[in-house]
């Protein structure tokens, strides 16, 4: 497919960090329909590859001390082991004995780590447990955390550098200054924070990577997510501080230019505990990090950069304000354990993202509906890690689901939702309960038929949406919920999306098929398929799962040398 790319043309200046929630929403509603593709053009973008201004993926602080993470070996099999993949879902994982040298490895190697390294003739990249788009991984992952048995004495921020699996110590925190930082905070917890450099995805896709950015550290979130439940531990986002403020703590507000790290998310990962702890801190301990001696100076990514205007200004007007911490959900209670679901960490470490599908291989509709189960919320991990109500629901393209009639579906993350899509979306719809279907799974049928041709025209012509078992396209409630929350919550429905395909990519390992993220999708061709004429819905991310073809000539050598 040719690269699906019209050249950069001219663009707006960054707009004001601290503007007016009504400039702020128009900017962004602005924004998201200047990055749409269409079937006439698409977004803004290089052109074509710059190959010698390729990012390099790995961002390193030179001059900051390192401190070595245990080289965990990969697990054997995905099957027999603990903690198995339900487990995740079902409160089944004992916690962790202690947070020390090895459990922190573990987090890091069952997240953010390097999966394997491909070859191909001269040419050789690495997969990391998180996927990215394009493989490009804009996301950067920190913690902060007080002493640690075996890496560091006293309370540290640390930025993780996946190539070595080690952990680049940035700055030490006054024992004064940290009890500040961390009022009321639970015994054995650590933060995890998430940064992105969109040079990195701007590269190869232009205007439109500011999005990818955002669905790449959604995938960053369940990952981390998904691997502190593997060691018996819950995630919560911490997100009441700033953008601003979550800069300070993480050491990159005063990073500039187009290879600087943008501060995106907090998570608050602790001991399983009776109430999901609230946490938040004196605005004037985050200004306070200012102050500390921070290490090591970036390393450069590229000899040569291209501006992108609208990304500088998406960036800007999302910056999230200072907010109360959210109320706990009322989510549905963890469901019940199953029996030989596959072992968690060979799950996380063999995704991989398909290429290309076979346009044969079904899903038996038992495999189908655990699926889609997996993608609602519950009280248990993961998904205590988003505290606000779901946002996204699925429209899924059914091909080849046994037992279930191909046509196009509409999963309900929220029920309370259908009352207003059904009023938006086209009027000969028939929202029918498929037969077989669990009385737990809000899915209805919405038309049957074949609707591969559908899926692939609205993917950008991509085969790989109608050769799997199905796609999905994730329908965020988007204006509403910008004007109820504020332009900076365009950030957080990206996450929930690509939250959202962290949990799909696993599930379609467990199922023994293969998946997909795709980024490239017509957005108004979906959106006038399903009927809809305004804003208040908008597709944000599609998906495909199915039997995958794999390509011999690529070769895969261990993650880490033994």
């Amino acid at each position: 497919m040719p690269f699906p790319f019209r050249r950069r043309e001219p663009e707006p200046p960054p707009q004001p960090v601290h503007p007016s929630p009504h400039d702020a929403l128009a900017a962004v509603l602005a924004y998201h329909q200047a990055t749409k593709h269409h079937h006439h053009r698409y977004a803004a973008g290089p052109g074509e590859l710059d190959w010698a201004t390729q990012p390099d993926p790995f961002r390193r602080y030179h001059g900051a001390p390192l401190v070595s993470l245990e080289r965990l070996p990969p697990p054997a099999s995905a099957t027999g082991g603990t903690p198995t993949w339900s487990d995740v879902f079902t409160r089944g994982v004992p916690p962790a004995a202690s947070l020390d040298r090895a459990s922190v490895s573990q987090l890091l190697f069952d997240s953010l780590a390097l999966s394997a390294w491909k070859r191909y003739g001269s040419s050789r990249w690495s997969l990391r447990v998180n996927p990215s788009s394009g493989n490009l991984h804009p996301v950067e992952g920190y913690l902060a955390a007080g002493p640690i048995a075996g890496l560091w004495d006293e309370p540290t921020v640390a930025h993780y550098a996946p190539e070595e699996h080690r952990l680049e110590l940035r700055a030490a925190i006054p024992a004064p200054l940290w009890p500040r930082l961390t009022p009321g905070f639970p015994p054995g917890s650590l933060l995890a924070g998430l940064t992105a450099i969109h040079w990195r995805e701007a590269w190869k896709y232009g205007e439109r990577a500011f999005r990818y950015s955002q669905q790449d550290t959604g995938h960053a979130l369940a990952a981390l997510a998904i691997a502190a439940a593997g060691l018996g531990w819950r995630c919560r986002l911490a997100d009441a501080p700033s953008s601003d403020e979550l800069a300070r703590l993480l050491g990159a507000w005063t990073q500039r230019g187009v290879e600087a790290e943008h501060a995106q998310a907090l998570l608050l990962i602790h001991p399983p505990l009776t109430e999901p702890p609230s946490w938040d801190a004196d605005p004037a301990a985050f200004a306070a990090c200012e102050t500390l001696r921070w290490r090591g100076a970036p390393n450069e990514l590229s000899p040569g950069h291209v501006d992108w205007g609208r990304i500088d200004a998406a960036e800007a007007w999302t910056r999230k304000p200072r907010t109360r911490p959210w109320p706990v959900a009322d989510f549905a209670p963890a469901p019940e354990p199953e029996r030989g679901s596959p072992a968690l960490r060979a799950l996380v470490r063999q995704r991989r993202s398909a290429v290309e599908l076979d346009g044969r291989t079904s899903i038996s509709s038992e495999a189908f509906f655990r699926t889609l189960a997996r993608t609602l919320p519950s009280t248990a991990a993961p998904w205590g890690a988003l505290p606000w109500r779901p946002k996204v629901d699925l429209v899924l393209f059914v091909h080849r689901v046994e037992g279930l009639a191909s046509g196009l579906y509409l999963l309900l993350r929220d029920p309370e939702r259908e009352s207003r899509l059904r009023e938006a979306c086209r009027s000969d719809f028939d929202w029918v309960r498929p037969e077989g279907c669990p009385a737990a799974l809000p899915l209805v049928r919405l038309r049957a038929g074949d609707v591969r041709a559908l899926a692939r025209s609205v993917s950008c012509h991509q085969e790989i949406a109608a050769d799997g078992c199905f796609a999905a396209a994730m329908l965020a409630e988007f204006r509403p919920s910008l004007e109820a929350h504020g332009a900076w919550f365009y950030r957080h429905l990206h996450w929930e999306a690509g939250f959202v395909g962290q949990i799909l990519y696993l599930e379609a390992e467990a199922a023994g098929l293969r998946a997909t993220g795709i980024g490239c999708f017509f957005d108004d061709a979906l959106h006038a398929a399903l009927g809809l004429a305004t804003l208040d819905f908008q597709s944000l991310y599609h998906f495909t799962l199915g039997g995958p073809l794999e390509d011999e000539r690529l070769t895969t050598e261990p993650a880490y040398a033994e």
